[in-house]
């Protein structure tokens, strides 16, 4: 199982620059769905869960006060980044009030969109547990624990995002160059076989006696993390 991607709500009635925001976070990795009035957000808010909700303020049929205050009512404490008006001090007011976590006034960079967007679920994962499970394997990337077959595995720094790596790209063989890129960074000019002591190490750590390593080598291509066993 693979690292679900990050799910946005956007709720705009501005078609075009909805469409620009869901190309833009798209682009960046974000499942994105989108909403045109405050009706239809307010029902796609209630019927799934997303990572964040993007709700502009003056939407037809509903405002996003009155979206954003039936959300919280609801119980759902999804993080929520609300659009105002360039001079929208009072409009911030009564936003937070009804639960609104934090404000873009338009017209926004698409940089400051993305810092706010990145912020709010740096903050919002503070008090989550974002995990993946693979079999035995599970990869806890919020508070970096790693179990085996119900066992704490303590691993380095390191050794966690090789692991890390791995699992998002799992039952797909990626290169020494692939790991290297991705855990020493593009710039690393020491010896391509460190992947290799690192897979070594996690091996050790990880493999269950009478089981075969879920870290499997494909000769001449790389390693591959396995969900079957």
């Amino acid at each position: 199982m693979n690292i679900s991607p990050r799910r946005i709500l956007v709720v705009e009635d501005d078609i075009d620059l909805a469409q620009a925001v869901a190309d833009l976070l798209g682009d960046e990795g974000f499942d994105v769905e989108q909403r045109y009035d405050g009706e239809a957000g307010l029902e796609a808010a209630l019927a799934s869960p997303f990572d964040i909700i993007m709700l502009d303020l003056m939407l037809p049929k509903r405002n996003g006060f009155s979206v954003c205050l039936e959300i919280r009512e609801a119980g759902i404490q999804t993080p929520l980044l609300m659009l105002t008006a360039k001079n929208g001090e009072l409009d911030e007011i009564e936003g937070l009030e009804v639960g609104a976590d934090d404000f873009l006034r338009k017209p926004f960079e698409w940089s400051i969109l993305l810092a706010r967007i990145n912020a709010l679920l740096r903050r919002f994962d503070r008090g989550q547990s974002r995990k993946v499970v693979i079999g035995d394997v599970v990869l806890d990337t919020i508070n970096r624990q790693v179990s085996t077959a119900g066992a704490e595995a303590k691993l380095t720094s390191r050794e966690f995002r090789v692991l890390e790596y791995l699992m998002e790209c799992v039952d797909r063989t990626v290169t020494k160059q692939e790991i290297l890129d991705a855990v020493w960074g593009p710039d690393f000019d020491g010896d391509p076989n460190v992947v290799e002591v690192y897979v070594g190490y996690l091996r050790r750590k990880l493999d269950v006696k009478g089981k075969m390593s879920r870290i499997r080598t494909v000769r001449g291509l790389g390693y591959v993390f396995s969900s079957g066993v």
